[in-house]
């Protein structure tokens, strides 16, 4: 599983990628977490409010840390 976090380096983009590492790690879930910096590569998703959230190439979430419930959905 493919996840990338779309965002510029804030506390929400931080906290976004903490909660997903101990989600999968929690639940034994492989992932490939990665961070998306560059701004052309995040509005190039359609992204417009951060952090963003792709799995294996769909966008799942946008603006504001998703929950913790929301992010085990994911793994499901």
């Amino acid at each position: 599983m493919e996840i990338k976090v779309l965002g510029t380096g804030c506390a929400n983009c931080r906290a976004t990628i903490a909660l997903i590492e101990q989600v999968a790690q929690a639940k034994g879930t492989a992932i490939t977490l990665s961070k998306v910096e560059d701004l052309q590569q995040i509005i190039g998703y359609g992204i417009m409010s951060t952090p963003g959230v792709v799995i294996d190439g769909k966008v799942v979430h946008a603006g504001g840390v998703p929950s913790r419930d929301k992010i085990a959905q994911w793994f499901s």
